[in-house]
């Protein structure tokens, strides 16, 4: 399968070549396949030119991203809700929503840019079970409900995700940050503060072994009592509301 060859854009700047999808996508996705696929064509072409995602990790959005993001809905139970925390450009969030649409997922997003391209992504793509939300996870503690699951990807070291995340989990529901290879020595690092928050259970979990050269690893932390342990570490966030949902000013600068 040929990849598609870049193509200007309407202000004269050039979309990344659009990567052919890998076998294992369509056993992924199976009937949301040709969503996945769309969304995949829509991150190498506005998602590059608008800043969402870098032209060079273009070539390996599949791989990469999309996959990497899919293979952890195996760990969400049928019709939770998940809060998606700094989901730039919807990575796990959107990918989430795509492969499980059961599932009633928030992503929570400080950036306007960004809340603005999810916002056209979601039209686009057709998904009604997906709301945005702009602010940081600290700021919208009171005004997004509390979820079943609450994920991130690549935002920040794993005490911050904490004491930003937790608070968004209900009693009894699960945080699944995906994390790298540094997990485990993270998680050792911050057995204090991840009682302290309300962890009770904590798992290293590999997702796709079966189907993925590389699997995905997702620490798989169970919420007992949440505990709040203060916003201090809040940057600063504009607060201007997306058309779809309005919130206070958290989440990646790198997607």
């Amino acid at each position: 399968m040929k990849h598609d060859p870049p193509q200007p854009s309407s202000d004269g700047l050039e979309t990344a070549e659009v990567p052919a999808a890998p076998v294992q996508a369509e056993t992924i996705f199976g009937d949301q396949f040709p969503i996945a696929q769309r969304y995949a064509e829509l991150l190498a072409g506005s998602g590059v030119i608008r800043g969402l995602i870098g032209p060079r990790e273009a070539p390996r959005l599949w791989e990469r991203h999309i996959l990497n993001c899919a293979v952890m809905t195996d760990l969400i139970a049928a019709d939770s809700t998940v809060v998606d925390v700094g989901s730039g450009a919807g990575l796990p969030g959107l990918v989430i929503a795509i492969r499980r649409p059961d599932l009633s997922v928030t992503l929570v997003e400080p950036l306007l840019r960004r809340v603005r391209w999810l916002d056209e992504v979601i039209d686009e793509l057709g998904l009604t079970n997906v709301t945005v939300v702009r602010g940081r996870a600290e700021t919208v503690w009171d005004e997004v409900a509390p979820a079943d699951v609450v994920t991130s990807r690549a935002v920040s070291a794993l005490e911050n995700l904490a004491v930003w995340s937790v608070p968004l989990v209900r009693p009894g529901g699960w945080w699944l940050p995906m994390k790298g290879a540094s997990v485990a020595e993270e998680i050792d690092q911050g057995r204090e503060l991840l009682a302290a928050v309300g962890i009770t259970e904590i798992e290293i979990v590999e997702c796709g072994a079966e189907i993925l050269d590389e699997p995905t690893t997702v620490a798989r932390l169970r919420v007992g009592v949440p505990r709040r342990l203060g916003k201090s570490g809040a940057k600063k966030g504009a607060k201007k509301p997306s058309r779809r949902q309005s919130a206070n000013g958290h989440g990646r600068t790198g997607q």
